[in-house]
């Protein structure tokens, strides 16, 4: 009896290792899509992109919204309904663009909800086209925005020096600084959501073997039984030994054996003629 082997199919760990590690990274896709809607939202609504808190005019600047410091305290100015009448037409369509990105982010969220009615791969299909419109818009607009610091309003506070793309005497603050690593995450989220998609692979089958453990013999295609093989040799036969006697002088019958024949015939010169060849089986 050999030794026993157990057969595992190679493929099928593989498969199953690689779905429990796809839904893994799905989990994870998952939490920084929600982080990232975050960082969007605390972008769009923080007037904290650029200022000047040490200056004469200490002030700082968001997308809508300005901040000046005066003798009662910090006062902000500038609401979202109002976007469309901004004089900054920079700010004004920075606006409209963060804000693009940050609809697009939150409605990406709620497509989560299908992956329970549809299939993943279309899920993240949409998810990551979604996320790749948000982050061309989030770039878009933080293109755009130091296009405005020409404006007076800003220069009230960054220097006669601040024009287009120069900060003057203003410096980034927090709020930008959290935009472009928006900006960031959104490519990466999107690659991710295509690489999910299109390498997604079901979970097999688990095979079904015949017996739990095989042998080594039952898996030799050569044996074909358990008495005989291809090769022709035999593994067992039921065969009783057979002892073969040559023929000689002394090859007679005994007087037991043969009773009713004379004594003339069992002389030492006397041999019967079928005796020549006999075979005595034990």
């Amino acid at each position: 009896m050999g030794s026993k082997i157990e057969y595992v199919d190679s493929s099928q760990i593989y498969a199953t290792n690689y779905v429990r590690n796809s839904k893994a990274i799905g989990v994870l896709w998952a939490i920084f899509t929600i982080c990232y809607a975050i960082i969007l939202v605390v972008s769009f609504i923080t007037p904290e992109w650029i200022g000047n808190i040490n200056g004469e005019n200490p002030g700082k600047f968001g997308l809508w919204t300005m901040c000046f410091a005066e003798e009662t305290g910090e006062v902000c100015r500038g609401r979202l309904d109002d976007v469309i009448s901004m004089k900054n037409r920079a700010f004004q369509g920075a606006t409209a663009l963060v804000g693009l990105a940050v609809v697009t982010a939150i409605l990406a969220i709620g497509v989560m909800i299908f992956f329970f009615f549809c299939h993943s791969t279309t899920v993240f299909h949409v998810c990551g086209w979604m996320q790749l419109i948000s982050g061309a818009a989030m770039i878009a607009g933080c293109a755009l925005y130091p296009y405005g610091w020409s404006q007076e309003i800003v220069k009230t506070v960054c220097g006669s020096t601040s024009d287009q793309y120069i900060f003057g005497d203003c410096t980034l603050r927090w709020a930008y600084i959290l935009a472009a690593i928006g900006c960031l995450d959104a490519i990466v989220l999107a690659t991710l959501a295509f690489i999910l998609a299109t390498r997604h692979v079901t979970l097999q089958a688990e095979p079904n073997y015949a017996p739990a453990s095989l042998f080594k013999g039952e898996m030799n295609s050569g044996y074909v039984s358990d008495s005989a093989s291809i090769a022709g040799s035999r593994k067992s036969l039921n065969i009783h030994p057979v002892l073969l006697v040559p023929p000689g002088q002394d090859d007679t019958y005994s007087q037991f054996s043969q009773r009713t024949v004379p004594r003339s015939i069992h002389s030492g010169h006397y041999s019967h003629p079928h005796s020549l060849h006999r075979n005595f089986q034990l």
